[in-house]
């Protein structure tokens, strides 16, 4: 049996594979798996650049790279954070939030096929312990 690196890999470019070929065909085809690290972690109101390098994990320069592309895309724009006016916020647009529903909306559809496959409550399990081993809720 594979260790848990070359499985985790596995699962997901699966994922990441059925999940993109879907959006493009939802008409997000400009997207690609490195913007996920912007759009999983986005509030539809809003996050400051800082707390998606935090939530996904990647260095700040990078996600400053990826919030510019999908600016230029038109998934995001950079607005001024109300809280505080120095910072930035960055807000998914109707395009961006349009792509939000869909990825949720595929997403459960894989996760029901997952479920059905190996058993709801196994599934269930596998989750709860995945979530559990990486320190993600």
């Amino acid at each position: 049996m594979s260790d848990i690196g070359v499985l985790s890999a596995h699962l997901l470019s699966g994922f990441h594979k059925e999940l993109f070929t879907r959006l493009s065909e939802a008409g997000h085809e400009h997207l690609r798996p490195r913007h996920g690290a912007i759009m999983a972690y986005i509030a539809p109101d809003g996050t400051r650049a800082s707390e998606l390098s935090e939530r996904s994990g990647q260095h700040k320069q990078v996600v400053g790279t990826l919030i510019d592309e999908l600016e230029r895309l038109g998934y995001v724009v950079r607005r001024p954070d109300p809280a505080d006016r120095r910072a930035k916020l960055v807000v998914p647009t109707e395009l961006g939030r349009d792509q939000m529903v869909q990825a949720r909306k595929i997403i459960a559809d894989i996760e029901d096929r997952l479920a059905r496959q190996v058993g709801l409550e196994r599934f269930a399990e596998f989750k709860k312990v995945f979530a559990e081993i990486t320190g993600r809720p």
